[in-house]
């Protein structure tokens, strides 16, 4: 008897619908845009953002099945590569397997055509193999080996970003201070190990906190900013604050939703035009559902803890962290305005 998929397996296909979409055939826009000041900003794509976001909710996934918190590294994924870097480097990569060296990318672009199909057959395979693919990615600290949500990294340069991401959509005053010990943990095993890599931490949180716990909201919003002006701590912290509605609110235990089966991309179908028709099929679904997607809202912070200032200071650090022959593309984006 088949198993039904998990709520993760039914989230990544809308997640890589919702960023092909935004990206047609990889095309990302520049982020970077003159502000009213006149001076060069980021710009984040929040439609892209709002959507992600609204697919825990539609799937009706807890925090504890870890979607809610998926949404937010899919979109600093997506982001990384709209600022210009490697997409191969950047890890979830918006197709599987979610972390595949970049060597090994290189390998499959130099096969023969035949040859490549049957590795990536082999890799898609398999949830992960040791050493190669993994669904996520471990990182070693100082003194021990930490799972960093969000990677850009390579062979030649060793990690460039790592980004850990947290989020809270209740019982605030229970969970905010283990989260906040948490990171400062991971913050000084990261930053001791890997010193000139782009370390940073983003924290999405529901905006309901603003009135049933403003003294906690104050206190969090504080804290997380102190985190980014540590010399040992992060180069720079964010504030995702969330607006939703509370009928598409998930409780801690959450629920399951009817399962819409729809395979990820790589999974293979059968005869061409069989698989050809069932992924036109899949996409169709799965623009529906996309447009369906519970409303999501995201509140502005303060600057210090804003997406747009927080992924700029993750850019400029790699940017100034490595030598101009480096990294050509988001030097580029950048320089472009």
């Amino acid at each position: 008897m088949a198993t039904e998929p998990s709520i993760r397996a039914r989230a990544w296909p809308l997640f890589d619908h919702i960023v092909a979409t935004a990206a047609p055939q990889g095309n990302h826009s520049n982020p970077w845009e003159i502000g009213p000041s006149g001076k060069l900003r980021y710009a984040p794509d929040f439609r892209t953002l709002t959507l992600l976001l609204g697919v825990p909710l539609y799937l009706k996934a807890a925090t504890q099945s870890g979607v809610p918190a998926l949404a937010l590294d899919v979109w600093l994924s997506y982001e990384l590569r709209r600022a210009g870097f490697d997409p191969n480097a950047i890890w979830p990569r918006p197709v599987p397997p979610r972390v595949l060296p970049t060597t090994v990318v290189k390998l499959l672009e130099d096969l023969p055509v035949r040859d490549r199909a049957q590795l990536e057959a082999r890799i898609n395979a398999r949830a992960s193999i040791s050493g190669v693919t993994s669904s996520s990615a471990n990182i070693l600290g100082k003194n021990y080996i930490k799972q960093v949500d969000v990677v850009m990294s390579d062979w030649s340069t060793g990690p460039e970003v790592l980004i850990s991401t947290k989020r809270m959509d209740s019982s605030y005053g229970k969970n905010a201070p283990n989260r906040i010990e948490e990171s400062y943990g991971d913050a000084k095993n990261l930053r001791l190990r890997h010193p000139l890599a782009a370390l940073g931490f983003v924290f999405g949180l529901r905006s309901e906190i603003l009135t049933k716990e403003p003294l906690t909201a104050e206190w969090l919003a504080d804290l997380l900013a102190k985190l980014g002006r540590e010399d040992d701590a992060y180069h720079a912290t964010c504030l995702v604050m969330m607006e939703y509605s509370d009928s598409v609110a998930v409780a801690d235990g959450g629920e399951d939703v009817p399962a819409t089966v729809i395979p990820e991309p790589g999974v293979e179908a059968g005869q061409d035009g069989e698989a050809s028709g069932e992924q036109a099929a899949a996409e169709s679904e799965l623009g529906r559902i996309v447009a369906s997607l519970p409303s999501v809202k995201i509140l502005d912070v303060s600057d210090e803890l804003s997406p747009g200032r927080f992924l700029a200071v993750m850019v400029d650090r790699v940017l100034g962290a490595t030598p101009v022959t480096m990294h050509r593309e988001a030097r580029r984006r950048r320089a472009a305005l």
